[in-house]
């Protein structure tokens, strides 16, 4: 998606040496769910080749019409709904000025939102986003300045299911967690709504540490 915005679009540098591209544009773009692209440098009919059933009641081979048409023997679901209608529908709509507004958008909202984190005591990077992705640690009070201790990590892991189950509990927010490898459980959100404001990402910072002020 993000090669729609002429300041963005270095980041897919290099995508011609790829074999295969999963697009979602339900995602970055926010197009109606679901909307999936697989876009293959292959040209050997693979689609095909991997997913056709033969199903001779529903693809018959003898039409009078280029039978390659009958794309719906190229998928698993074979009567999958139309994808690609809700793009276009979409690119109409906004056209490719509307459509680079949501990436650069998206990007803008991110700065913001990682620039609030670092003023605030209690927000945690894991690192600097690359992307859209904030990946943070919230540390209440308790847990500040106790990084050393040893039963931190477990404490720390806690901290992001409470939250999540308070906001879910009071209907304020809706955020996830994960943990990765030795990382402990931390929240991670992304920012690419056309709705979103700089007013709904402070509300979420001051959310965060309303909810997990006392842990």
């Amino acid at each position: 998606s993000v090669l729609f915005s002429k300041q963005h679009r270095h980041l897919m540098k290099g995508v011609d040496r790829a074999n295969s591209v999963a697009w979602n544009p339900h995602k970055m773009l926010v197009a109606g769910l679901q909307c999936s692209a697989l876009l293959l440098k292959d040209t050997t009919n693979l689609l095909k080749q991997c997913h056709s059933a033969n199903a001779t009641y529903l693809f018959q081979q003898d039409k009078f019409y280029d039978v390659n048409l009958d794309v719906g023997d190229k998928s698993v679901q074979c009567s999958r709904k139309v994808d690609c209608l809700k793009l276009w529908l979409m690119w109409k709509a906004v056209g490719s000025d509307g459509l680079e507004e949501r990436v650069d958008k998206a990007f803008i909202h991110v700065r913001y939102l990682v620039e609030q984190m670092k003023k605030r005591e209690g927000f945690h990077l894991l690192g600097e986003p690359e992307f859209v992705n904030v990946c943070f640690w919230y540390i209440p009070p308790s847990l500040r300045g106790k990084e050393g201790t040893a039963d931190y990590q477990d404490r720390l892991a806690k901290v992001a299911p409470v939250i999540k189950e308070r906001m879910m509990k009071q209907g304020t927010m809706m955020v996830g967690y994960q943990p990765l490898g030795n990382r402990v459980n931390f929240f991670r959100v992304i920012v690419f709504s056309p709705l979103v404001s700089q007013r709904d990402l402070d509300f979420f910072l001051n959310e965060i540490e309303r909810l997990g002020n006392d842990l």
